[in-house]
């Protein structure tokens, strides 16, 4: 909390935050490892052509870093 200068700044983050972590966040203790690869793989693809859909540029690949 401390990064941000303003309250509402840290409320919009939270709200943008919590929800991509709610799509991901699977419950892993309830399930098996394939089914959670196999959850994790949908939830991705999804999230993908969402972006997809409002015009982002989707790289597979990492790129380089530059510092």
């Amino acid at each position: 909390m401390l990064r941000f200068r303003h309250m509402r700044s840290l409320q919009k983050f939270a709200a943008g935050h919590s929800s991509v972590c709610n799509r991901f966040s699977f419950a892993r203790s309830l399930s098996s490892r394939s089914t959670f690869r196999t959850n994790r793989a949908a939830g991705l693809e999804e999230w993908r052509g969402l972006q997809a859909g409002h015009g982002y540029v989707i790289r597979r690949e990492p790129g380089p870093v530059c510092i």
